[in-house]
């Protein structure tokens, strides 16, 4: 994160904190990273999300995991306000993720679609890794494929979309073993890159935050594929395609 370019735009805030609770990516994300938590993970006392926005999957975690103690950092205030009210119980603070000074502090920490926002990504998986205490695990999601990319990434604020090799050799290099590894969002990918080719083709009118604003029948239908997905890889299935990539690595 550099002075000359934010990290994401602030004042998405309140729109985010008004539409995750009822919309499907936001809903499909949390059921996976519970799950992954739950099964590939398992007790932790203590987590940190950094970049936790407005709370939602801090808060969601806080209930799944009543016994943990539960962190949540961020850039913006503005997303703090939000996050505080959500998850009274968590103790936050406003914070530069390429700042973190911490060392072997938690047992868990995750970063969800955070890195792709920040330049100096290394330095920050680097300052994650310090952070953990050993046999920690961080769980990671990011947006996948660079053939993605579009005016709906530049919006948002992303430096990049990953590869799967990508992030799994930046996440190496930080010191820690990849342990899981699968994509998600794999079954809507076509109807993903049919979205981000017509925003391409008009990106002078390119809103962002416009897949935050869908009809409630769409939306219970992209629900409904997303939970078909996460039944696939409970299966044991790991999706080699996908709009967006989950990693789990676990600290010697």
């Amino acid at each position: 994160m550099t002075n000359e370019r934010q990290p994401f735009q602030s004042r998405s805030f309140p729109l985010l904190a008004e539409a995750e609770a009822g919309h499907w990516w936001f809903l499909s994300r949390n059921r996976l990273l519970l799950w992954v938590l739950a099964k590939k993970v398992g007790s932790f006392r203590s987590f940190l999300e950094v970049g936790c926005g407005t709370g939602f999957v801090l808060r969601d975690v806080a209930k799944a995991f009543p016994e943990t103690e539960c962190f949540g950092s961020e850039y913006f205030e503005e997303g703090l306000v939000f996050a505080r009210a959500r998850v009274p119980t968590a103790t936050f603070r406003q914070i530069d993720a390429t700042r973190m000074t911490e060392s072997e502090h938690y047992d868990v920490i995750g970063a969800f679609d955070v890195i792709e926002h920040i330049e100096p990504d290394q330095l920050v998986l680097a300052n994650l890794a310090r952070a953990m205490k050993p046999n920690g695990a961080l769980l990671l999601t990011v947006p996948q494929h660079r053939w993605l990319w579009s005016e709906v990434d530049q919006q948002a604020c992303h430096v990049r979309r990953y590869t799967r090799n990508e992030l799994i050799f930046k996440v190496s290099q930080a010191g820690l073993s990849v342990s899981f590894v699968t994509s998600f969002v794999s079954l809507l990918l076509p109807l993903m890159w049919l979205a981000r080719s017509r925003a391409k083709a008009n990106s002078q009118n390119c809103d962002s935050m416009s897949e935050l604003r869908l009809p409630g029948w769409i939306n219970c239908g992209l629900e409904a594929v997303m939970r078909l997905e996460l039944f696939l890889i409970k299966l044991g299935i790991r999706l080699p395609v996908g709009g967006s990539l989950l990693l789990l690595a676990r600290k010697p």
